[in-house]
């Protein structure tokens, strides 16, 4: 926080403590009774006795004024707070839900605003009778859908940055990702609306005070005072000059708080949630029995479809692998061929426009159990991330909380998953593992006070927390330096050694990253797997154009200039015919434009799609 916001801060804040400060201390104050009847003196000027007056009925003027403010405001600020937990709550429930549970919070709540506001207050008020509660309650209704739309925004905004789906990775309970991770990153906005709420309710309450559906009489209110001196205004124009004053000045000073509030607490930029268990049940075919799983993990025919106006729109098409306990398989390709999508679907963490229509993941546990992840209901596989399987994500920067130090996010990591005893230990071991120096200083800071070369170690000590069996690593070295990425690389090496039998998808553009960290090695393209085998074998004699072409435009080899690849990977909704890869490929003929090949078996664990393998050197 800028110490000149600060400092714009502190005047309309003093002066709204203030206002409070007398309307909590009206009862010890020495002042009238602000209800005793004094009709002897009624309408009577300023004095020294009485510094504002005498009302109508010879009430103190000045004690009306300090006891109104306390009913109005206290009105106000129980009625905005009411609003604030129900509006919040509905909202932030809506947007990380989406579907029905949107239908029923947000979409309902909307109904509300369709109504004129004094309108329904009145209508409220009319049903259940006059009284502060009445309007506490009433008020409430009113401003309720304020707070939901507000938050229903942010959080749509909110639930799709990299640390929110890193909570979800690492199997931490809804109502932790709600109400620690994203309530506390949305609040500067709701924060906001509640102070422009306390100022609207205040003059909504005088209002209906004023029309004698509010606060009951003799209880001082505002709007009872402004009700009262408009039959004497002629007579006593000052009557009416206080309450009004008292109402418009701190309705001001409410709205001048806003604005440096605003300017103090402006919301950073932060999308819809996925599909919940029964949508997918609905696009999925029925799951066949899950067999015994050939090694940790086996993916087969994953296809992976977005809707559109011309129906669904494959983005990922029949991709099929497996990993054996204690391999690393690296998946590569350029932008936009389904990399991420594949491991964020062995995850359970596709976005809500994208999904699955066939295949199936089968996860072999740690005590044997085989399960086909794409048809788990999501308590389960809540329980699965951080234990079984666990992911680290490309940008570290996004992926933690910022709100929050290294060290709180990381214990949340270990008790996602019942561990209470020896967290902080184990949290300063687990950075210490994955080489921060000062562990225990990195454990009390902040994301932004580390490098982003430790933020990813964070992000990797936050992936390893509870042992799992299968670890996929989404890019992790792309943003960051060669020098730092070559030290991630051997760490990740280094800890699938401790780890014993952990299993790694490492995911990258990079062919370089894979001759130095994988076992095998599956190319993608538009989609599609177009190869796979083991490393050395697909950069020694490569079987598909496209994997020739990312070898040769690599920087490290031995070409003394580089080859770029023609054209541009195609969009999903205007995939050539044939073989995907044709209208870029040199050796193209007729029949790869005809018919779409097959994915071939070459040899055991070498596969190609294309029909010229045979031809390339």
């Amino acid at each position: 926080m800028r110490p000149s916001s600060i400092r714009g801060l502190a005047g309309p804040g003093a002066l709204v403590l203030l206002v409070a400060l007398v309307a909590v201390a009206a009862p010890i104050l020495p002042l009238f009774d602000p209800v005793r009847q004094d009709v002897a003196n009624r309408l009577a000027g300023p004095s020294a006795l009485h510094w504002l007056g005498q009302d109508e009925y010879g009430r103190d003027v000045l004690s009306r004024i300090i006891w109104g403010a306390r009913v109005s405001l206290t009105v106000a600020v129980v009625a905005a707070a009411l609003a604030a937990v129900v509006g919040t709550l509905l909202g932030v429930l809506g947007g990380y839900f989406r579907g029905l549970v949107e239908l029923f919070t947000v979409r309902v709540a909307e109904i509300v605003l369709c109504f004129p506001p004094l309108l329904l207050a009145l209508l409220v008020v009319t049903l259940l009778g006059p009284g502060a509660t009445t309007l506490v309650f009433s008020l409430a209704i009113l401003f309720a859908p304020g707070f939901a739309r507000v938050a229903y925004a942010e959080t749509l905004s909110a639930r799709a940055l990299d640390y929110v789906t890193a909570q979800q990775a690492l199997g931490a309970r809804t109502p932790r990702i709600l109400f620690v991770t994203l309530l506390p990153n949305i609040a500067p906005p709701l924060i906001v609306q509640f102070s422009l709420t306390v100022a609207s309710a205040m003059v909504l309450e005088s209002g209906l005070s004023f029309l004698g559906l509010g606060v009951v009489p003799p209880s001082p209110s505002w709007g009872l005072m402004i009700r009262g001196a408009r039959a004497s205004m002629e007579l006593a124009p000052l009557l009416l000059f206080w309450p009004c004053l008292a109402l418009t000045g701190t309705v001001l000073v409410l709205n001048l708080l806003c604005d440096r509030l605003r300017d103090v607490l402006d919301p950073r930029g932060k999308a819809a949630g996925r599909p919940g268990f029964l949508g997918r049940l609905i696009a999925l075919p029925p799951a066949p029995e899950p067999r015994q799983a050939p090694g940790l993990l086996s993916v087969q025919g994953l296809t992976l479809a977005v809707q559109s106006a011309h129906g669904p729109i494959e983005v990922v098409r029949d991709v099929g692998f497996t990993l054996a306990a204690g391999e690393t398989l690296a998946i590569v390709g350029e932008s936009g061929s389904g990399k991420t999508l594949t491991g964020l679907a062995v995850m359970g963490l596709l976005p809500a426009a994208v999904t699955p229509v066939a295949g199936s993941i089968l996860l072999t546990g740690r005590e044997g159990r085989v399960r086909d992840l794409l048809r788990l209901p999501e308590r389960e596989m809540r329980g699965l991330r951080g234990r079984e399987l666990a992911m680290i994500f490309q940008d570290p920067s996004s992926s933690l909380n910022p709100l929050l130090r290294i060290g709180s996010q990381l214990g949340e990591t270990l008790r996602a998953h019942g561990v209470r005893d020896g967290v902080r230990e184990r949290v300063v071991a687990l950075l210490r593992q994955v080489g921060l120096p000062d562990p225990e200083r990195a454990a009390e800071a902040y994301p932004h006070e580390v490098s982003g070369g430790q933020r990813q170690r964070v992000m990797i000590a936050a992936a390893i927390a509870n042992h799992p069996r299968l670890l996929i690593a989404d890019e992790p070295t792309t943003a960051l330096d060669v020098t730092v990425q070559a030290q991630i690389l051997a760490l990740l090496a280094e800890l699938k050694r401790a780890e014993g039998g952990m299993g790694m998808v490492f995911v990258t553009h990079n062919l370089a990253v894979v001759s130095d960290i994988a076992d095998r090695v599956l190319v993608m393209y538009a989609g599609e797997v177009v190869e796979e085998g083991r490393v050395e074998d697909v950069f020694a004699v490569p079987r598909h154009p496209y994997t020739a072409a990312l070898i040769a435009s690599m920087p490290e080899g031995d070409a003394e200039r580089l080859t770029a690849i023609p054209g541009t990977v195609p969009q999903p909704w205007a995939m050539p015919a044939g073989c995907r890869f044709a209208p870029r490929c040199e050796m193209a003929i007729d029949a790869c434009r005809a018919a779409a090949p097959p994915l071939a078996e070459l040899a055991a664990g070498r596969l190609s799609r294309c029909l010229r393998w045979k031809e390339m050197a």
